[in-house]
């Protein structure tokens, strides 16, 4: 399989500070970019960089866009893959799949994005089907984690670590939590998401209880609603 199908194509950039996260991960995140700045003169004294981080938690919650946001802020191209995409039904064609790209992105020097972590980083024996196969190659995923080179970043992510393989997220130096927003925080991203458009189409019904991926989709549907109207009223008088 080429490797150009399995990457994502996706060459957004994303300003951090339009990322929305607690104060917690805001803060961990930010350390993360700054050792990543500092990297050579870090390892002159012979401190480690962290680069293995794990994202988990609530899907549509920004974990993606924190990944595309941290490669924008190093300058640094990012290789993304959903996992759920690759698994072959060969389990020795994914391993060999899922190591092209962990060196792509070694020799690049890109943020190496791995999306779905839980589609073949389940716990060892935890499925009857195939399990040698599963876990050959959960083993192979550690290794390329483990000899992943210090001044490359791997991100991941998963809405289902509680079924990963403990050995593997052991391999993570970094955790970061996503969690449903909360009604001020959605209302927070309400405010940044509308303020583009004019104060007639910002009066919107909003919804409270999602994501922040599903609040967009609610807050532009409504948006091009209210526009449609305006628009189908003015032809009407027009008429």
């Amino acid at each position: 399989m080429n490797l150009y199908n399995l990457i994502i194509q996706d060459k957004e950039q994303v300003n951090f500070n339009d990322v929305f996260l607690n104060e917690a991960s805001k803060k961990i995140l930010i350390q993360l970019i700054k050792e990543h700045t500092y990297v050579k003169e870090l390892q002159e004294y012979g401190l480690p960089v962290n680069n293995k981080i794990l994202l988990q938690g609530s899907s549509g919650c920004g974990k993606t866009m924190t990944a595309k946001a941290i490669a924008t802020a190093l300058g640094k191209s990012i290789i993304i893959l959903n996992l759920s995409n690759i698994v072959s039904s060969r389990i020795g064609e994914t391993s060999q799949n899922i190591k092209m790209i962990f060196d792509k992105a070694a020799r690049e020097r890109s943020v190496l994005f791995l999306d779905e972590l839980d589609q073949i980083g389940k716990a060892r024996g935890s499925d009857d089907k195939d399990v040698g196969e599963m876990r050959r190659l959960v083993n192979t995923l550690i290794q390329l984690i483990d000899y992943y080179p210090d001044n490359a970043l791997l991100l991941c992510a998963t809405n289902h670590p509680e079924i990963i393989d403990s050995a593997l997220l052991r391999r993570f130096q970094l955790k970061v939590h996503y969690e449903m927003p909360s009604a001020e925080f959605l209302d927070t991203y309400y405010d940044q998401l509308l303020k583009q458009f004019p104060e007639e189409l910002q009066n919107i019904e909003r919804k409270y209880s999602v994501s922040f991926a599903e609040a967009r989709d609610h807050a532009l549907t409504a948006v091009k609603a209210t526009l449609i109207k305006t628009l189908e009223a003015k032809e009407t008088i027009g008429s």
